[in-house]
């Protein structure tokens, strides 16, 4: 799908981000947009043509700049720069006059603020509020509300009935609030920004027979990319020449090293520390694994959790009856400052903050960690999971197959039959045909050209082999011609897959053929029960007894003799009962299922591309103890976010009411309404820090 991403300056909180998303879903040719906070900018899906220019003046109107492309990074820290003074100023006039009214409270000063002349206090509110008042009034002009409508309101109050000092220090505690959410937003940017600075910027490619410095973007795919120890790959691609050994913690955020020799695939922003490398780049740029990474990381954003969403629909809501209550208080007690107070306390930035900075500090904490998640509502989705359907070949088990039985008949000897199956498997990217292959290239066989090549996904491949018809597949492909020896069905009870091959319509023999278990799994698998999820299913295409060899090694169910679209309605079906389904796979055959799921989590997906596109969640290095991992910091993630949402709740009820019955002065209104902010931002913290 064809997307425009537009750079966006100025924002600062989850709020600033929406008003941008309104301006910009209203430009005609926008069919949809997503704004992303943590990424400053804007990715729109166009029906058509989209004015950019237009664009441009939308997200202006609304306040926000959007800078040309080559300076937005100049655009986007000059813009930083002017709000930090601005910020700053504020802040200083803001805390001097907390002091000074807290001081005559006390009686520690003698009424200085009544010596300042009301339209110099009045001056003096309204330029350090500038840039909140601001938003409010063209939020306003463009009939919408913001967090902080009500706190101008009770402003604009305090400023009428002469208390300029009040609304001074309410102003002071909502630029507080700007700089507790822009904060937060920074951090979120930082998470990004570590991972962006991750990469190498330059690389050194031969060209002309000579080494050239240039920059990463300017390498083209099928260059020969030259890496020293203790330097950065640049690129995806194959080491042509040279033994290093890579750190892969950038991608798979497995601490352990690896060996990369000729023909090994290598990353970007991986590390060679021991040893040099020549590598010819595959993928460039963007298109590298770690920059689908990061890619995905910003996107990750837009896929806001349901959770989220009601926080969204209950500060729809709450701003009208806070208004109201507001109104109330005023008709009850006729008093400016109660009422003032009312509507300073009942500030709903906290309510907005509850949900994002949870997700977003799980979010980056896990792309460190090999995890990476794809949005809020798959974490949400992950927490409340009660069916795990585990995909087998590459999946539970090491996904290279070996062949330990070859068995021949009607005159075959082993290596013809061994060499028939191989030549007709030639092609074909199922683990099983390449153990086929592999055994045939241990005995030193040649193969033959396949001609006519059919592979039929779940059933196996038919070819022309030096013009014989040859059919290597399963029982349920060859059909009557597998006959029923009992042979197959002994090694097929061991957990051993068998192959059929059949020759010009008659049975030639079969291929037996054991893959390994990843030792890490059934200890991943109790973790995952003891987290909760009790349904854990085996789905696989292998028969009845192979199936129910290997499930009853590790305690699960299991469907046998599935065909991919098979894994779909089982997925389905489940879906079908209210249950919520995360299925486990390595992305190859799978990736439809991964999809239909609630949540699909692919496996060693640093990898493959279709698996880290069809996947929710992906686990780039193949380790299963990641499984319950993921699946822990998911119901640790949704338990600060219900933590955060009570705690909002129940502080801004207890607010309210204090300020209704005039408990509550307006100054400490002002100050109460700060305090939110730090305690979710504290609390969503510990997230970061998840072991």
């Amino acid at each position: 799908m064809r997307t425009i991403e537009v750079p966006i300056a100025g924002m600062d909180c989850a709020e600033c981000a929406g008003h941008v998303q309104r301006a910009i879903a209203q430009v005609p040719g926008v069919q949809a947009v997503d704004v992303l906070l943590a990424a400053e900018k804007a990715v729109i899906q166009p029906v058509g043509r989209v004015d950019l220019e237009a664009v441009r003046r939308a997200v202006e109107g609304a306040g926000y700049q959007v800078p040309a492309p080559a300076s937005a990074p100049r655009a986007a820290a000059q813009a930083d720069f002017t709000r930090r003074v601005g910020l700053t100023l504020a802040l200083v006039f803001g805390a001097v006059l907390f002091v000074v009214v807290v001081g005559e409270w006390l009686g520690l000063f003698a009424a200085l603020t009544e010596r300042v002349p009301l339209p110099l206090g009045v001056a003096l509110v309204l330029v350090s509020g500038y840039p909140v008042l601001k938003n409010v009034v063209l939020a306003a002009l463009r009939r919408q509300v913001t967090a902080h409508t009500l706190m101008t309101v009770g402003v604009l109050a305090a400023l009428v009935v002469g208390e300029w000092a009040t609304a001074g220090v309410v102003v002071f505690f909502m630029r507080v609030g700007d700089y507790i959410e822009s904060f937060t937003a920074a951090r979120a940017r930082r998470a990004v920004k570590d991972l962006t600075a991750m990469a190498p910027q330059t690389a050194r490619v031969e060209r002309d027979g000579a080494e050239v410095e240039v920059p990463v973007g300017q390498v083209a795919a099928g260059e020969v990319v030259v890496v020293r120890p203790g330097e950065q790959i640049p690129v995806d691609g194959e080491v042509v020449a040279g033994q290093a050994t890579v750190d892969q913690a950038a991608i798979t955020g497995e601490s352990m090293p690896v060996e990369a020799g000729p023909g090994a695939r290598v990353y970007a922003a991986t590390l060679a520390r021991l040893g040099s490398l020549r590598v010819r780049a595959t993928h460039v740029g963007r298109d590298t694994t770690f920059g689908r990474v990061i890619r995905l990381v910003e996107e990750a954003e837009a896929h806001r959790a349901p959770v989220q969403r009601f926080a969204d629909r209950f500060t729809a809501y709450y701003l009208p009856v806070v208004a109201g209550l507001a109104a109330l208080t005023y008709l009850l007690r006729r008093d400016p400052l109660a009422t003032t107070a009312v509507l300073v306390v009942a500030c709903s930035c906290a309510i907005a903050l509850a949900t994002p900075i949870a997700m977003l500090a799980s979010i980056g904490a896990g792309a460190r960690r090999g995890l990476l998640i794809k949005g809020g509502r798959y974490l949400e989705a992950l927490a409340r999971a009660d069916v795990l359907l585990l995909d087998k070949t590459g999946t539970l088990t090491l996904g290279r197959p070996r062949l330990t039985d070859i068995v021949a008949l009607n005159g075959l000897s082993e290596s013809e039959l061994l060499t028939l199956a191989a030549s007709a498997e030639r092609y074909s990217e199922h683990p099983l045909a390449e153990a086929v292959r592999a055994a045939a290239a241990a005995r030193g066989l040649g193969l033959s050209e396949p001609r006519d090549f059919e592979a039929a996904p779940g059933w196996g491949v038919r070819a022309r082999v030096d013009g014989r018809s040859v059919e290597v597949g399963s029982r349920r492909m060859l059909g009557d011609l597998a006959g029923a020896d009992g042979q197959p069905a002994a090694l097929e009870a061991q957990g051993k897959t068998v192959l059929y091959v059949a020759c010009d319509g008659r049975l030639a023999g079969w291929l037996a053929a054991a893959d390994t278990l990843r030792p890490e799994v059934p200890a991943a698998l109790e973790a995952v029960r003891a987290l909760g999820v009790r349904e854990i299913v085996l789905l696989t295409g292998d028969n009845e007894r192979v199936a129910a060899a290997l499930a009853g090694r590790l305690g699960v169910q299991y469907r046998a003799g599935l065909l991919p679209e098979d894994k779909i309605a089982v997925v389905r079906a489940y879906q079908a009962q209210g249950r919520v389904v995360v299925m486990v796979g390595d992305g190859v055959n799978d990736a439809p299922a991964l999809a239909q799921a609630d949540v699909g989590l692919a496996m060693g997906a640093a990898g493959a591309d279709v698996a880290l596109e069809a996947a929710h969640i992906a686990l780039l290095r193949d380790d299963w103890r990641l499984v319950p991992e993921v699946l822990a910091i998911a119901r640790r993630t949704m338990r600060v976010v219900r933590m955060n949402l009570v705690f909002t709740a129940v502080y801004n009820v207890a607010g309210l009411a204090l300020a209704a019955f005039g408990l509550l002065p307006p100054v400490l209104a002002a100050a109460a309404q700060s305090l939110p902010d730090i305690g979710l931002l504290a609390n969503s913290s510990r997230l970061l820090r998840q072991r």
